[in-house]
């Protein structure tokens, strides 16, 4: 409902922090020199100066193929505003330098208009995104790769909520495959 309400600015903002789970202060600074077109991927440094190469969703390179600027972020390109607007000529004007703290500002407000009152912020769609890929893939090194960590232990703290409880037929199948050599 976020998504769907948001002008084009916060929407392209929060798709890069849901669809690709970027951190919301990378998603802000990313622009058209992050983009390989080409290939449809951004390719950006992470927080901690790992390079990351992530693939683009249909609804995001959209959103990203309308700015042609390489000096602005993508969020500073985009409309502030959503469909015909009696004052055109300023929902088009970039926004100039855009902070992720001026876009989380827009985010609370666009929570109180969608009538949104839980504790949500733009950090929980990252979550969201890696439990949603863990429980698509069950495998915890896509989900690592996903969230560009170096440790697997920060990626178990993100889906800490969302174990895996063993299965019966798990533990019946290992009784089946016993250990034949013990160490010493």
């Amino acid at each position: 409902m976020l998504i769907e309400t948001a002008p084009p600015y916060i929407r392209c903002w929060l798709l890069l922090c849901s669809d690709l789970a970027i951190r919301s202060g990378t998603a802000a600074r990313l622009g058209p020199s992050n983009y390989d077109r080409a290939r449809g991927e951004l390719v950006f440094t992470t927080k901690y100066q790992n390079k990351q190469r992530l693939p683009v969703t249909k609804e995001l390179a959209l959103l990203l193929d309308q700015c042609p600027d390489d000096a602005l972020p993508f969020s500073a390109q985009l409309p502030r505003e959503n469909g015909p607007t009696a004052n055109r000529k300023y929902a088009m004007q970039p926004l100039g330098h855009i902070t992720a703290k001026r876009l989380n500002r827009a985010f609370m407000l666009l929570k109180a208009k969608c009538g949104i009152t839980r504790n949500l912020r733009p950090h929980d769609l990252r979550r969201a995104t890696a439990t949603r890929v863990y429980d698509a893939t069950h495998d915890l090194r896509v989900v690592q790769a996903l969230l560009g960590h170096a440790d697997l232990g920060s990626t178990l703290y993100y889906l800490d909520h969302h174990v895996t409880p063993v299965m019966v037929s798990t533990l019946e199948l290992a009784k089946l495959n016993p250990i034949t050599e013990r160490p010493q």
